[in-house]
């Protein structure tokens, strides 16, 4: 029995009497007397079995199990964010199936295919960059499983969603930077054809356009990846090209790390010179040389708030829906940009 999972079959061999007696025996059938269910409750302990849960699910229509896709696990934002939906769909008798996309169209694709393989109950995603299509999602609904987006979602899908207001967190971020008195402000964005980047940077247009300032396309730069390399060969590419600036508006905190790092490596000094604030609030933040200021947004909350959504979903048994809940952010401000 060590390397075969125990059945139904097994108990019943072992204690002398039907399968179908140790079914109903473990799932509290009234005409199965209390002795009974005890020695096969007992069995099952001992022999260590476990039911099937596709076999389960076959019957039941339910897993009790959730898919999740998101971009990169690594994202401090996105463990937060699944830090929230274990939360609520522990607590609700619900496993969690996590998969990541690595930004990539294709990952994503089969992440979702896979999950439905296994019958997930319901579907937690955030878009990756790179999308194509939104076929797989179509997918989804038209079996009829549950689909609510977090963070980033499509713009013509018919879907529950919870997302922040990227483009009035980008706003303050930049008027925060403007009321300290910086005229000639940068800001380093992450794949700016995204719906979120592109939120961001009409913020950022819209707080320079209130705060007085010429809005220059110039000092809008598209990094491809957030990683902090990329910031910071394209920090140092501007300084070397003669860029005069003054304040730096990161879409992400690690574009701000590699921002500051070649701002240092040029001479200049953060906030004296270059005030930056960067975007999501990673817990490396308070670690930083200055400490760097950025927008926090609520991952644990929001991942709540999803899963939350989810389960009305799955037990009202809704049809597609529509509705789109915006959680509050916060600019957490510290000695980089003041």
């Amino acid at each position: 029995m060590k390397n075969k999972q125990a059945t139904i079959k097994d108990i019943a061999k072992a204690i002398g009497v039907s399968p179908s007696t140790v079914s109903r025996a473990l799932n509290d059938h009234p005409a199965i007397s209390k002795a009974t269910k005890e020695k096969i409750k007992a069995k099952a302990r001992e022999l260590r079995y476990e039911p099937n849960i596709v076999a389960l699910s076959l019957k039941n229509r339910s897993t009790k199990t959730i898919g999740v896709v998101i971009p990169e696990l690594i994202h401090f934002f996105f463990s937060s964010v699944i830090s929230g939906i274990e939360e609520v769909a522990y607590d609700n008798g619900y496993t969690v199936m996590v998969c990541q996309s690595n930004e990539s169209y294709e990952k994503e694709v089969k992440d979702v295919m896979a999950l439905l393989s296994h019958r997930v109950d319901g579907l937690l995603i955030s878009q990756a960059k790179e999308i194509l299509n939104n076929t797989h999602y179509k997918e989804i609904q038209d079996r009829g499983v549950p689909l609510v987006f977090f963070d980033r979602k499509p713009v013509d899908m018919i879907a529950p969603s919870i997302i922040i207001d990227d483009e009035n967190a980008a706003y303050e971020a930049t008027r925060h930077l403007i009321d300290q008195g910086r005229k000639s402000i940068l800001h380093l964005g992450n794949n700016l054809n995204m719906p979120i980047s592109i939120n961001r940077v009409d913020g950022f247009k819209r707080a320079l356009k209130d705060g007085g300032l010429v809005v220059d396309e110039s000092m809008i730069i598209d990094c491809p990846s957030d990683q902090q390399g990329i910031s910071y060969d394209k920090m140092l590419k501007l300084l070397e090209d003669g860029i005069k600036v003054d304040g730096l508006f990161a879409s992400n905190d690690l574009l701000a790390i590699g921002a500051i790092k070649a701002l240092k490596q040029f001479g200049l000094s953060i906030p004296e010179d270059v005030a930056v604030v960067g975007f999501s609030n990673w817990k490396f933040c308070d670690m930083v040389d200055p400490p760097l200021s950025s927008v926090d947004q609520p991952g644990r909350k929001m991942g709540r708030v999803a899963m939350e959504r989810l389960l009305k979903m799955i037990v009202q048994d809704e049809e597609k829906q529509n509705d789109v809940t915006i959680l509050d952010t916060k600019l957490m401000i510290r000695k980089s940009s003041s």
